[in-house]
């Protein structure tokens, strides 16, 4: 019995044997193929008016070449003009009884018509050809004019492509012409290139207002720092009350970090899915996450039903939270807050309305932008991200947010999410998101 190593190297030769062919193939293939778009334009239009040419000869040769039925015709004259001349009508054509000897000519005649009709479709046959073998030539150089022609407008997009950077990247192809495919390719660049500045834009007001948020903070430490450093009678309760002072910067900067990470986390998306019944995550929320002290006054109403939807636990708890939060932080003394789960159709849909102050309507939209906020208030531990988290959770679990000023004040804030309905043993998403359907 053969080792064992020597029976995976004989597996291994016999399977590499066996795909070299397709492989070389495939490879022979590649190389082949011309690589620019301009030469396989040529070569394609030359194909296929050779293609074209060769079946157009071949039917008119046919045609042409088709076999005729004949008859010969005899006349006899008399010599007397009064009497109409005597026709004798003999059939040409194939095989049959041999003529009789007064048609001996007339055959020889017939004979030599075949075989300079013979001829004639051979030289008609090499003509073609020749004739054929020049328009393919000429048809493959009007192919590549051609093509040039039509691909000039592509190398100015391909080349205003290459042109746009981070620094120019305002510029816009702006191409003139028809409204054929390229001039459709063309469009969709500048519509691309529109979100991409928008998105940078995004990018470079985030980290500017990030260095803000955390710029300060440093500064009052360096300042609290150097006054127990420079000051010579500094006792151990203005160190004490300096290091205090410390310590509560450091929680407001890990506090910040920590929601920059939940929002660069939210926006990249989730990795897998599983089951999360809203109503528990409401509950588990209201009861853990949100203390009496932390809701200013505020009475929080609940109303909840089960529903099922596919998602992150964690992820959504941190919404609720953020959405609770900021609907008892920004409310009136003595407010409510009115959270609501219930399944409509064939989404499960969060609402949580608050009673504070009037919103203007414009200011609704930038509320969803990171470092926004009704009002700046120093050291009130929030950084304006808690909303700008909450979409991009919304965004990551395919919830439909929107966001209106309530009739007597505060906000209004619904997110609708693809509901879970039970088959069997496995849980299915109605109706299907873009993220795959996650099993129980």
């Amino acid at each position: 019995m053969a080792p064992p190593v020597l029976v995976r190297l004989a597996r291994t030769r016999d399977r590499v044997l066996r795909s070299a062919p397709a492989s070389w193939l495939r490879a022979v293939a590649r190389r082949l193929t011309p690589r620019r778009v301009r030469v396989r334009f040529a070569v394609l239009f030359g194909l296929l008016f050779i293609a074209s040419g060769a079946v157009l000869l071949g039917m008119t040769y046919l045609l042409v070449n088709r076999p005729t039925h004949s008859s010969v015709v005899k006349y006899e004259i008399n010599g007397d003009a009064d009497r109409q001349p005597t026709i004798h009508i003999q059939p040409g054509g194939q095989g049959g009884d041999a003529p009789p000897p007064e048609f001996a000519l007339d055959a020889q005649l017939r004979d030599q018509a075949a075989r300079m009709h013979e001829a004639q479709m051979h030289d008609l046959l090499v003509q073609s050809c020749i004739a054929l073998a020049i328009m393919a030539c000429l048809s493959v150089v009007l192919s590549w004019l051609l093509a040039r022609r039509v691909l000039r407008p592509m190398r100015t997009v391909t080349a205003g492509i290459r042109s746009i950077s981070a620094r120019n990247v305002h510029e816009r192809l702006a191409v003139e012409g028809p409204g054929d495919e390229i001039s459709d390719l063309a469009d969709s660049v500048d519509g691309l290139l529109d979100r991409l500045e928008a998105a940078l834009e995004s990018h470079k007001r985030f980290v500017a207002n990030a260095a803000h948020e955390l710029r300060t903070p440093l500064t009052v430490e360096r300042a609290l720092l150097e006054e127990c450093l420079l000051d010579p009678d500094a006792t151990a309760d203005s160190f004490r009350e300096n290091f205090e002072r410390l310590l509560r910067i450091s929680t407001h900067q890990g506090a910040l970090l920590e929601s920059l990470l939940t929002l660069a986390v939210s926006e990249r998306g989730m990795d897998r899915t599983e089951p999360v019944d809203l109503a528990e995550v409401v509950e588990s929320v209201l009861l853990t996450q949100l203390p009496p002290d932390h809701r200013h006054g505020v009475r929080i109403v609940d109303r909840t039903e089960p529903a099922q939807v596919a998602g992150d636990t964690a992820l959504l708890e941190r919404l609720v939270a953020n959405l609770v939060h900021n609907a008892a932080y920004y409310n009136v003394p003595d407010g409510t807050v009115d959270v609501t789960v219930r399944c409509h159709g064939r989404h499960a849909v969060l609402t949580v309305t608050n009673t504070g102050p009037a919103v203007p309507e414009e200011r609704v939209d930038q509320l969803f932008e990171p470092f926004q906020r009704m009002s700046r208030t120093a050291g009130d531990g929030h950084h304006g991200l808690g909303l700008s988290i909450v979409r991009a959770i919304a965004a990551a679990h395919d919830a439909a947010l929107s966001a209106r000023p309530g009739p007597h004040g505060g906000l209004v804030v619904e997110l609708s999410f693809p509901l879970l309905v039970k088959d069997g043993e496995r849980y299915e998403i109605w109706p299907q998101p873009r993220a795959a359907t996650a099993s129980k």
